[in-house]
């Protein structure tokens, strides 16, 4: 095998060894085979080898193991207690009602009596051990559902605005969304050998046309949103596509590129950002578009310092104008200027809402994602119900709820009563605080996570909910945000109140951002515990309470009353 790749950003033949490890494997893996097959039969161990594990991501798992018992089992001289996560492919986070069942049976059957909904409008399965991997995998091939490329150095599921403002212009754009993810999806043939047991087959130079021996230098993160909503954190993908309608419907999109969360504390070079609108696309050169941004991040990232691999930092090493001009030439010719486009939020709107086909959509609050039965609170049996006579589909939002969709009128009165005799309210059920939180899985799952999130956040956001009512505050919608660690799953650098996970207990808070997205949020406090969060919090709130102007956001008046300084970067 020659161990000499092509370095497209400097035009160069390199050693493949002066590369970072990871292309090393990916590039030896045989397209994403590994040994992976192997280690499936291994029954000594309940995981895999560590190279295994980074290509499994490809295919949509990633090996975990319960941080909870962790100490007790090093203790006993037992290995850790090894768990997979699955994650689903599902563009556009759309999904029928005989996929949910399915879900569900999965999920009761491998994963723990429970499903989480992820910030990309897909589902995870925890807890599932890994001779259950391929019964599972089988399982979602059964209602034509997959887990290729949910993870991984390759372009993840495609997003797209679940707004319960339902149109036509955004069932196209769903349908694209759908296209879009089938084309960008790596086509090896391991995930079909591996996971569907057929044959395998002689791997050749042609196996990935597009992504070749050493796929995307990282992960590649896409989305379309559909204004007024920007559901999807727009400027927070790595390819945004905001739909712009007309007279005619839809036209085409405003592309959006560089976006990106993740950071590493105390270290500089690496930062969230905001996406650059850089032009215009009529809608039939979305495919061309999307493969000439994906080729510039391609040939130019940067493939020694992993660190440094993701799309903004090439955009920011290179330039914003000579990336810009890659991608025109690729496309064969200008974009066209950006046209104008309004977005007025990036949550859900809860309850019933009537669509422009004259049906109903119904936004339920799933609290950070998870699906399960809790006492009274029956929603994984509830939802189970519900898609049993459901007869239009379920949306899954960027913000982790659900959307029952294309409810009739006659089928409303059936969905409230189920819904009733579960325990799940209908309207929300919480303060706005609360429909307007997130949070990241981080523990006990989670190797990341340094503190806790999804089991923390609801405890706080009850414990910031009387300061909001002193105040006079309880019915002004907020952001906040919470992550285990500062990757920003969570999206937490666009919340106007955000904590990333420092230590057990502690975080930094970042206040400030925008609304709908359309700014970061700056460091305010670092690493602090409850009692320094809440007497900051009441104290911003006072001031909030008595400055503010009228419709005056919590992250602009922060900005305007000087309490924050400017924000880092504002998206166009």
């Amino acid at each position: 095998m020659d161990s000499r790749v092509v370095d497209r950003s400097n035009d160069i033949s390199q050693p493949l060894e002066a590369l970072g490890p990871d292309e090393t494997l990916k590039y030896n893996s045989d397209y994403l085979r590994g040994s992976i097959d192997l280690g499936l039969l291994d029954r000594v161990t309940g995981g895999v080898k560590f190279e295994d594990n980074k290509l499994m991501k490809f295919h949509g798992i990633y090996q975990q193991d319960d941080r909870d018992i962790r100490d007790e089992r090093r203790r006993q001289k037992l290995e850790p207690a090894y768990t997979f996560m699955v994650r689903l492919r599902l563009p556009g986070g759309v999904t029928t009602a005989e996929q949910w069942l399915k879900i569900d049976e999965l999920a009761r059957r491998h994963g723990g009596d429970m499903v989480r909904l992820t910030t990309r409008q897909t589902f995870q399965f925890h807890w599932v051990v890994k001779e259950d991997l391929k019964p599972t995998i089988q399982g979602l091939h059964e209602v034509l559902l997959d887990t290729v490329a949910a993870c991984g150095d390759d372009a993840r599921t495609v997003m797209a605005g679940a707004d319960p403002d339902d149109s036509e212009l955004h069932a196209e754009v769903v349908a694209l969304s759908k296209q879009l993810s089938d084309h960008i999806i790596p086509k090896t043939h391991a995930y079909h050998e591996i996971w569907y047991n057929e044959a395998k087959i002689a791997s050749s130079e042609n196996e990935e046309p597009f992504y070749g021996r050493q796929y995307m230098p990282r992960k590649f993160k896409i989305g379309f949103a559909i204004p007024p909503s920007n559901d999807i954190d727009i400027y927070t993908q790595d390819l945004g596509f905001i739909a712009i309608g007309g007279e005619s419907g839809l036209e085409g999109f405003n592309v959006v590129i560089g976006g990106g969360m993740g950071r590493t504390d105390n270290e500089a070079d690496t930062y969230p950002r905001l996406g650059d609108v850089i032009g215009f696309i009529a809608k039939d050169q979305l495919i061309a578009a999307t493969d000439a941004v994906m080729g510039v991040q391609r040939d130019y990232g940067n493939r020694k310092v992993r660190k440094r691999a993701r799309f903004k930092y090439t955009i920011d090493d290179k330039g914003l104008d000579f990336i810009t001009s890659e991608i025109e030439a690729r496309m064969g010719g200008p974009l066209e200027p950006a046209r104008a486009f309004t977005f007025d939020s990036n949550g859900d709107r809860f309850g019933w809402g009537k669509t422009d086909r004259g049906t109903w959509n119904l936004t339920l609050f799933i609290e950070n994602g998870r699906i399960r039965n809790t006492g009274n609170y029956r929603l994984m049996d509830g939802l189970r119900a519900l898609a049993q006579v459901h007869n239009g589909k379920f949306r899954l939002t960027p913000n982790h709820n659900v959307i029952v969709s294309g409810v009739t009128d006659e089928k409303r009165p059936q969905v409230e009563a189920l819904l009733s005799e579960y325990g799940i309210p209908v309207d929300g059920g919480h303060s706005l605080l609360r429909l307007n939180a997130m949070a990241c899985v981080a523990l006990p799952t989670c190797p990341l996570a340094m503190a806790e999130a999804e089991r923390y956040l609801p405890d706080l956001v009850q414990k910031i909910d009387p300061l909001l009512e002193k105040h006079g505050l309880a019915d002004t919608p907020i952001t906040i945000r919470m992550t285990g660690c500062p990757n920003g799953c969570a999206r937490p650098y666009v919340a106007e109140i955000a904590f990333t996970g420092r230590a057990p207990g502690k975080y930094n808070l970042y206040l400030g951002a925008g609304f709908h997205g359309e700014r970061l949020n700056t460091l305010y406090r670092e690493n602090i515990g409850e009692a320094a969060i809440l007497e900051t919090l009441d104290g911003l709130f006072a001031r909030y309470a008595q400055e503010r102007t009228s419709g005056e956001h919590f992250g602009n008046y922060l900005h305007r009353a000087g309490i924050v300084g400017a924000a880092e970067q504002a998206a166009a």
